[in-house]
């Protein structure tokens, strides 16, 4: 299983508005720079997080991008059902009524157990984790200096 890569940039953009001072907004440039993307690729990454209530847009010159919702209340699951949607990530395709004397894939019941176990553990991983981790480096750094 792989995530796409748009859900790969949300994550880092998430990451880097939840460092970015509280009320203050980020350019779509700035975070497309930040990222080596085109602000055109990642304008369509941001809108999905816009839809899903996860950061807001600004428009105007001194417009663009911020945290909505705590950062602590925002789950890796949250991002990634913004960018990739909320399909289970296997479906059975064969009939079993014949083949196992089954009606019940029982394959998919064993994915489904696993993607469920995946998905608590995204669910139970926050944005403001790995910024709280940032900003940890970020102060051992100075502290040696």
């Amino acid at each position: 299983m792989k995530y796409s890569r748009a859900t790969n940039y949300a994550l880092h953009t998430m990451v880097y508005l939840t460092l970015t001072e509280r009320g203050k907004s980020v350019g779509v440039e700035q975070l497309a720079n930040m990222q080596n993307l085109s602000s055109t690729y990642l304008s369509k990454i941001l809108t999905k997080l816009v839809k899903a209530g996860l950061i807001a847009s600004t428009p105007g010159v001194k417009g663009g991008y911020s945290i909505v919702r705590q950062s602590q209340e925002i789950s890796f699951l949250d991002v990634i059902h913004a960018i990739e949607g909320k399909t289970t990530l296997f479906n059975c395709s064969l009939e079993h009524e014949d083949l196992f004397k089954h009606e019940d894939c029982l394959i998919e019941n064993v994915m489904m157990v696993a993607e469920q176990k995946m998905n608590d553990e995204l669910n139970s991983k926050y944005i403001s984790d790995i910024a709280k981790q940032i900003e940890s480096k970020k102060i051992d750094c100075e502290h040696t200096n």
